[in-house]
């Protein structure tokens, strides 16, 4: 197999540092194992961000999104811990990263985690008629 599993995510410089602008990652594959049954676990993981001097490189992303697979973790944990890795690695001016899993034993689960650096002011969003 020529692909493993890899929490190590690549970077490249943002080819428009000057600009605000959002990066918008939907992951529809996403698997993780419950850590009390060991049944598997599927989401849906969106990311979207406006990057500062460097962009998440995505075949790093999908071979860390891959190395969940095997392991288990709550939702509210795992969702918290890719932001916290996809801000160590980037440094974004925004994050939000949100987990939609499927429904176990009647429940749907959302989360939502987001980071916004000190001195960053969202742009005004325009209006269109």
């Amino acid at each position: 197999m020529p692909s493993k599993p890899s929490k190590i995510l690549e970077t490249f410089e943002s080819p428009n540092p000057e600009s605000d602008y959002t990066i918008r990652i939907d992951i529809p594959e996403f698997t993780c194992l419950c850590p009390k049954t060991g049944q598997p676990d599927f989401a849906t993981i969106k990311i979207a961000y406006v990057p500062d001097q460097k962009c998440i490189e995505l075949k790093s992303l999908k071979m860390y999104i891959w190395s969940f697979r095997d392991e288990g973790a709550f939702h509210e944990k795992v969702t918290n811990d890719m932001l916290a890795d996809f801000v160590t690695a980037c440094e974004p001016r925004f994050m939000r990263v949100t987990g939609e899993f499927n429904v176990r034993g009647g429940i749907y689960t959302t989360v939502v985690a987001e980071h916004k650096k000190d001195d960053w002011q969202a742009p005004v969003l325009v209006q269109l008629p």
